[in-house]
Order: C-alpha cells, then sequence, then structure tokens
C-alpha cells in the first residue's frame, strides 16, 4: 500500500517505520445494525460536547452532585486558560474518534472516546480504495455504503466553524512534522481537502491577534485550524515555554475570535478514561435521554470500594490508566505474572485517580489471513464523528485486528493491523 507509520521504541533506539499491515478480508456490519450505533454515537458527542461546554463555564453538573468535583480538580486535561471561551457552536471536539467493541454476547459497547487528536481515519479511506481496486465487482453488485465523503465532510465541518464569513475559509492542518507517527494522515487529509499542511514555523499571531501563514505569494489570514499537535505544545506562550512546535500567540488568537481550532483546546478534559464511567449519567444529565450504546462496566479506583474490588482481582479485569493512549501503561490481568499484578497494585495504591478497571470482554472474531490460511481474530472498531454546524457519522470506521492468535490488543503500535469494514444494505 506504500503506507508506513512511526511507533516509537526505547527498546529499538527512538522512533521505527513501519508498513501498515492490511487484512484483504473484509469486516461487515448490516446496516440495519449500523443504523443504531450511528444515533448512538451522535448522542454521545452531543453530550460530551455540552459536557466539557459546561466544565469551562458554569459547571452546572459538578454543583449538581453528579460529577465529582474531585476528579475535575486532578484531571490532567482540564485547562484553566480555556475557561469562559465560547468556541463557535459552544463545540468542542469538532472531530471524535470512538472506540465499540463487540462482546460475546453480540452486544456493540463504546470502550473509550478519542477527543484531543485521534486519528486512523485516512487508513480507513485508504483501506477502502485498495479494496475497490482489488474486488470492483463486488463493489458492483453489493450495496456497500461509500466512506469517500470523508474529506469533504472534513472540510465543510472545519468551515462552517470559520470565524469570518467567507465563501472559501483559509483553511490549514499544523502537524508536528514528518517525525510524528500520524504524519501520514496529516499530509493525507490536507491533500485530500486540498488545504496546506503547515508546521509551527509557517504561522505567527500578529499585533492584531490573526494568525498568518507565509506563502510564496506574501503572507493569508488563517480562519480555521485543524491542529494535530496536543494542547501542551500548541503555544509556548500559554502551555509549555519550551515548545518548538506550537504557535506562540494562538491561544490569545483563538480567545480573541481571530481563529478556529479544531479540536479546540481544552477538549481532552472529556478524553479520560475515568470520564468515561460517567458518560452514562453524563447522557443523562444533559439530554434525560438512556445511552443508546452502553459503556463496558467500569471500576473506579479513586473509590475505596471499588478500588478494593480492583486489588482484590487483578488477575481477572483489565487495568487501564487514565490519559494515555494506544494500549501503552496497560495491565491485562488474566495475561500477566504474579510481578506485573503486584507492580500494578502499587500503581494504583500510589495514585488511584490515575487508574479505572474493567473486565476482560471475549472480543468478537472475523475471519483474518495468516499465511495461506484464514483463523479467527479478534477486533475492534473506530468510527469518526464530526461536529460543526452538522454532525456527521462515517459509515463504517477503521476496524483495527489483532494480528497475534489469542491477543486482544488491536492496536497498531502493539503489531495490529486493519481491514476494511463494510456496512451492508441487505
Amino acid at each position: 500500500m506504500g503506507i508506513t507509520f512511526t511507533v516509537y521504541s526505547e527498546e529499538e533506539g527512538g522512533s521505527i517505520d513501519r508498513a501498515w499491515p492490511f487484512d484483504i478480508i473484509p469486516r461487515v456490519i448490516l446496516k440495519k445494525e449500523w443504523n443504531k450505533i450511528e444515533k448512538g454515537l451522535l448522542q454521545r458527542v452531543r453530550a460530551l460536547n455540552l459536557f466539557i461546554d459546561d466544565l469551562y463555564h458554569k459547571q452546572r453538573i459538578v454543583k449538581a452532585g453528579v460529577f465529582p468535583a474531585e476528579l475535575l480538580e486532578n484531571s490532567k486535561n482540564f485547562r484553566p486558560e480555556c475557561v469562559g471561551i465560547n468556541p463557535k457552536y459552544r463545540v468542542w471536539a469538532h472531530i471524535c474518534g470512538s472506540d465499540l467493541v463487540r462482546d460475546k454476547d453480540g452486544t456493540m459497547y463504546v470502550l473509550e472516546d478519542n477527543l484531543r487528536v485521534p486519528s486512523g481515519v485516512s487508513y480507513m479511506l485508504e483501506n477502502r480504495a485498495i479494496m475497490k481496486r482489488v474486488f470492483p465487482d463486488l463493489f458492483e453488485h453489493y450495496n456497500i455504503q461509500p466512506v469517500d465523503a470523508y474529506p469533504a465532510k472534513l472540510y465543510d465541518m472545519l468551515a462552517s466553524i470559520s470565524p469570518r464569513r467567507r465563501d472559501k475559509p483559509e483553511i490549514v492542518v499544523l502537524t508536528p512534522g514528518i517525525y510524528n507517527s500520524a504524519y501520514f494522515e496529516h499530509a493525507y487529509l490536507a491533500q485530500q481537502m486540498g488545504v496546506e499542511l503547515v508546521e509551527g514555523r509557517d504561522l505567527f499571531v500578529d499585533t492584531d491577534d490573526c494568525v498568518y501563514m507565509r506563502t510564496v505569494g506574501g503572507l493569508e489570514r488563517v480562519d480555521v485550524i485543524y491542529r494535530r499537535i496536543d494542547d501542551l505544545f500548541l503555544d509556548p506562550e500559554a502551555f509549555n515555554p519550551e515548545s518548538m512546535l506550537g504557535v506562540p500567540g494562538l491561544l490569545r488568537a483563538w480567545k480573541a475570535g481571530k481563529v478556529s481550532l479544531a479540536n479546540a483546546p481544552g477538549a481532552g478534559v472529556a478524553d479520560d478514561k475515568v470520564v468515561y464511567a460517567f458518560l452514562p449519567k453524563v447522557i443523562k444529565y444533559y439530554l434525560g435521554e438512556e445511552p443508546i450504546i452502553p459503556n463496558v462496566p467500569t471500576y473506579l479506583c479513586i473509590d475505596k470500594k471499588e478500588r478494593d474490588y480492583v486489588l482484590a482481582n487483578l488477575d481477572k479485569l483489565v487495568v487501564k490508566p487514565a490519559n494515555e493512549s494506544g494500549g501503552y501503561g496497560m495491565l491485562i490481568g488474566p495475561q500477566a505474572d504474579k510481578e506485573e499484578r503486584e507492580q500494578f497494585a502499587r500503581l494504583i495504591r500510589r495514585d488511584p485517580r490515575n487508574y479505572i478497571a474493567q473486565p476482560l470482554l471475549t472480543l468478537s472474531t472475523t475471519p483474518t489471513l495468516t499465511g495461506q490460511h484464514a483463523e479467527p481474530r479478534h477486533l475492534d472498531l473506530r468510527p469518526f464523528i464530526l461536529s460543526g454546524k452538522d454532525q456527521y457519522v462515517t459509515m463504517g470506521g477503521l476496524t483495527r485486528v489483532a494480528l497475534k492468535k489469542g491477543s486482544t490488543v488491536v492496536n497498531s503500535s502493539q503489531g495490529g493491523g486493519s481491514k476494511d469494514t463494510w456496512i451492508v444494505d441487505a
């Protein structure tokens, strides 16, 4: 496919490039089931945006006792610098990637919500392009729902949050650069949308608080930045002063309403596995509805009773840190040895706020090529939800598959591969 991604490895001396593993056998989901999943994802992201906006304003949900103040006070991704800011449409998480898993009972669960800089959509698009080239007849004779509209939908969403009313607002994709693990995606999405791919050094904030891009034709004012840089590196003036990746004064420009940022700084406050445990209550509080897609049962280690249960059952549970991603920092209790479980017990006792635990689900499997044969392999699914003036959900998403027999770790950084996802209207 010609696609690579970067894995950061201390053992192998820094970062290494790996080819993107792709399995040719697609995953199939009936559209009738997908319609319900789509409604559930839209419901979830609506509630998440109301939650984030509330936290940066009146904090009604905290005052109502639904969400504990202690959790907010100890949040690593709550940004006091964002208090009182009103992003257009009060949307903070413009792009969300929610991970779904199907258990042995057939129920689809949300495993987590990725709200900071969710990646993977470019691989979904490339997987489909490959399948269309290899199996054109199948796409001609079966009603497989398209995913090709995503770049146009992403562009429309970004244009909808432009602070200036223009027929063609200036939109850019801000990347940390070629050494970032998702650089392929940054370049791909910019190319597909027909917008500029820039690094921090290509932009500056002038005395009028507007953001300008240096081009061969002169300075161009930027309206919307799809940033693929974490909050703390986004603006050395507001966050990490040593950051060489961001743009000094960017937060000031955003606060002044001169530029829109997607996702908004501070949106990661809801991208916390402890917050995830409260999502059913969050949905009910803001929307007055029951969750359409359930959460995986989750134990909060900050709660003494639940922590005692977790510590007594580490051999049966999966333990996750609150703010890690990519499958790092986890304990899969049933597969861990005694020493690993004891290490995690110490970590939990030292910082209970930072850990949750969940039962090890028996993830569903799908046929996957292994050499000359097809064998069952566990998998998950990451659909992408766009929120601006309107909302949009990809028809399917990125299916990630564990290539090792029996493994439930599907992350590409941990050796997982991917498949095309077919939503079929049978």
